[in-house]
């Protein structure tokens, strides 16, 4: 079985390069794709002095839904890999990824990070609505038969973020199974920062309430699935208030934010259910647009 290896980057000169290094030593015959776009800190000058990277493909679209996309349009394998590139693979993860593929056509595993007090991994996610059992996967760590990717036409670029979960409930409505594989791990050598970052509430809940009302209609289930989401973030805004580590017009701002978001949402994912019926349910998919790439490299 051919691999293709996908790498989606965005100024991460010195992560890519771990990441490309860890292909290099475990993986040396795969495929590698990297999406960049668009960086300024050299990372076109540091791929293309490469002799292990097949394929960079220069988009000026920031979004990683167009990157992804752009990448698996680039790859030629018999399965497709999505890397972040703040990740390195380890000893075992090709033969994990190959043992997956023989279960199921998407096959993902945990990340390891080390941390000051010791080292976090994660476990397989799983949920069920309307029925519909749900596995997601890690976004950037997962392969996918290159049929399962043409099936579903990719990632929807409607989406900012949430890409991977919309697929997730689109591959789970075909049926498709998705394995996890704890043995197809990554590792991400560094400890985040903790610098606080501003949730940007509009485009979380028009994420959640378009991708709920795409896959599974307007239904009381997807109502109650996204009110359930807002009191759990309304209760916690209001204890930072109570706190007084927020102020009570930053609470109210939130709400008014998170009510645009479910009202853009809804309607653009009842628009989008019209516009392209299961099991691909992706009218903004790869095969959408042709003028992703800015230039590509071979």
């Amino acid at each position: 079985m051919q691999l293709s290896v996908v790498v989606p980057t965005l100024n991460g000169r010195e992560e890519l390069r771990g990441c490309l290094d860890a292909l290099a030593e475990h993986v040396p015959d795969a495929e590698v794709v990297v999406v960049n776009g668009p960086s300024a800190d050299g990372t076109t000058g540091m791929v293309r002095d490469r002799a292990d990277v097949d394929v960079l493909v220069e988009i000026a679209d920031r979004t990683i839904n167009a990157a992804r996309n752009a990448g698996i349009n680039r790859a030629t394998g018999d399965a497709v890999a999505l890397l972040d590139r703040t990740f390195s693979v380890e000893d075992g993860w090709f033969d994990a990824v190959l043992e997956g593929l023989t279960e199921a056509p998407v096959v993902t595993g945990p990340t390891h990070q080390e941390l000051t007090a010791g080292m976090t991994t994660e476990s397989e996610e799983t949920t069920t609505i309307a029925g519909r059992d749900v596995t997601y996967f890690n976004p950037g760590n997962v392969t996918f038969t290159s049929e399962i990717l043409d099936e579903f036409d990719g990632f929807d670029e409607y989406l900012d973020i949430g890409g991977s979960r919309d697929l997730a409930h689109r591959i789970a409505g075909a049926d498709y199974d998705v394995a996890w594989q704890p043995s197809m791990c990554v590792r991400r050598e560094f400890e985040a920062d903790g610098g606080m970052r501003r949730t940007d509430w509009t485009a979380k809940y028009q994420s959640l309430s378009y991708r709920l009302v795409k896959n599974y209609g307007v239904r009381p289930t997807v109502a109650h699935r996204v009110a359930a989401h807002a009191a759990r973030d309304a209760y916690d805004g209001l204890r930072d208030v109570l706190r007084g580590d927020a102020g009570a017009s930053n609470w109210l701002g939130t709400g008014r934010e998170v009510a645009c978001g479910v009202s853009t949402g809804a309607k653009d994912g009842v628009v989008a259910r019209f516009r392209d019926h299961p099991p691909r349910q992706n009218p903004n998919g790869r095969s959408m647009r042709v003028d992703r790439a800015v230039e590509v490299y071979e």
